[in-house]
């Protein structure tokens, strides 16, 4: 991997996480990218003609600009010159931005990158159905008004119901709440060990803001006409406590269910990107590396066996790359996209009989101690716009590896589609 180079993380930003429908309902995705990668710039000191190129992304897309990426360009303070493009892989989005940046330095082809990615599910794309989507194309290229009349003879009042985005897999006609209702029955997670770990995650969070852990990493955004100023995540929860986690009724499952809009992660407006660096360059430009990209790996399993077990697969595999165990790590950030999913992949991890059956490894991948895992909450208490969540950790993560001035880090996430990612940092 680059033998002659290596890819800094030399800084990031992103804004505050709140939940959809709420303070940002008013910004699109391509407000808070760009809103987030000029500040970035702005902080950091760059020139927009430093930067070699653009690599964003989100899940829900804006289909009056597809290209997030290149919209960002135009819409930032950098020249039009600058290369852009936009990558998508559900909730690791942004780390297949981070990565795809790390390979554009290592072979030479950039040497400085913005890598990230946004979601605002406040504003997603509305369809409708095939019928009456049939009979607006049929009026757009009528003749006469007659003609264009006549093209909604076969329109009935249900097929003008608006249809959001499905959060279901199209193969097999799951939510991801159901799919993690799945894997609590199959994995024998409890009720009760959910909630506990969702409340954990709240205080965690809490506690981080009240130390000052995100104050340099989370930027302020105005809103409302610039009257009023949205400063830190709206979702931590300082009153939560879990006798409160358990009177919430199960969401996905309604008589049987342990899933609740407690113990999952919530819909998430927010944008997040990091600044990368060949290490050459950083020294050359008077920045100090925060972590380096030691290595990365993305996995697949089938959507409809355990469709969020993607970290078990992909964290071996980075860590085999990195020349490292789970015991060389001393701190891992594993995405929260529910309860469920984050203990059925922890025992995962701790499981010889689990590596032997679906690695086909002779040890398990490790035990992650409780000190190591998440030491500032995750999505479940921060939030998680879908395309910004990988390069939320990344950059934690370096950050942290800054305040310990030496270590690794492990990033994770899960995805739709039963895929994984998983990348290692160094400092």
């Amino acid at each position: 991997m680059g033998k002659d180079r290596r890819v800094a993380i030399v800084d990031g930003l992103r804004t505050p996480f709140v939940k959809s429908g709420t303070v940002f309902k008013d910004l699109s995705t391509l407000d808070l990218s760009a809103t987030v990668v000029n500040e970035l710039l702005q902080r950091a000191g760059v020139e927009g003609g430093q930067v070699d190129q653009v690599v964003y992304g989100s899940v829900i897309p804006d289909l009056s600009g597809p290209n997030l990426a290149r919209e960002i360009v135009v819409r930032a303070d950098m020249p039009q010159n600058v290369d852009a493009y936009s990558v998508t892989r559900a909730c690791a989005t942004s780390t297949q931005a981070l990565v795809n940046g790390t390979q554009a330095i290592l072979t030479g082809d950039a040497d400085v990158i913005i890598a990230g990615g946004a979601d605002s599910l406040s504003k997603p794309p509305i369809l409708y159905s095939d019928t009456f989507v049939d009979a607006l194309m049929e009026a757009n290229s009528a003749k006469d008004p007659m003609s264009k009349v006549k093209a909604f003879g076969s329109v009935r009042p249900k097929d003008l119901a608006p249809q959001p985005p499905a959060l279901a897999e199209r193969s097999t006609g799951l939510t991801m709440g159901e799919s993690a209702e799945k894997m609590a029955r199959e994995n024998g997670i409890t009720r009760e060990d959910q909630d506990r770990y969702a409340w954990e995650s709240h205080m965690k969070a809490v506690e981080a803001w009240e130390k000052g852990v995100y104050d340099t990493e989370v930027m302020p955004i105005p809103v409302k006409n610039y009257r009023d100023i949205v400063s830190q995540d709206g979702i931590p929860r300082a009153e939560t406590t879990i006798e409160k986690l358990t009177t919430l009724r199960p969401v996905f499952d309604r008589k049987y269910g342990t899933v609740t809009a407690g113990n999952s992660s919530p819909l998430t407006d927010g944008a997040s990107a990091v600044l990368l660096m060949e290490e050459a360059t950083a020294e050359r430009l008077g920045f100090i590396p925060r972590a380096f990209v030691r290595s990365w790996a993305f996995a697949a399993l089938d959507p409809g066996w355990q469709l969020l077990m993607g970290p078990s697969f992909a964290s071996p595999i980075a860590l085999d790359r990195a020349g490292m165990t789970l015991d060389d790590i001393d701190i891992i950030d594993m995405h929260e996209a529910f309860s469920a999913q984050m203990l059925s992949n922890m025992a995962a991890f701790a499981s010889k009989e689990w590596a032997a059956k679906h690695l086909g490894r002779d040890r398990a991948i490790g035990e992650i101690p409780a000190e190591k895992l998440n030491p500032y909450g995750g999505s479940i208490s921060l939030g998680h716009p879908f395309g910004a969540t990988g390069t939320r950790q990344a950059l934690t993560m370096a950050n942290e590896l800054v305040r310990r001035d030496s270590g690794t880090a492990l990033i994770t996430q899960c995805a739709a589609g039963g895929l994984g990612a998983a990348v290692v940092l160094e400092r």
